[in-house]
């Protein structure tokens, strides 16, 4: 396993996380950022909330890292 396998795999983490849609997947479950404000925003849950709010805005930028990880497969085959 190489560096360029764990980054893939880092990036196919980021983009699990950035598809979860709050008003069908998280809210039913408990799992909303309203919920979580405050003190409540320290904990584990809340701090993963924060994580995947986080990759949520950062959409433009996994569109870009995944158009260069494909490129990057292209060329080296």
């Amino acid at each position: 396993m190489g560096l360029w396998t764990l980054l893939e795999g880092c990036l196919l983490l980021a983009n699990a996380l950035a598809i979860l849609n709050e008003d069908r997947f998280l809210a039913p479950r408990g799992w909303s950022f309203q919920e979580y404000s405050g003190v409540r925003r320290n904990s584990f849950k809340g701090q993963l909330l924060g994580l995947i709010y986080a990759t949520q805005y950062l959409r433009v930028l996994l569109i870009l890292l995944n158009t260069l990880c494909i490129v990057v497969k292209f060329v080296s085959g």
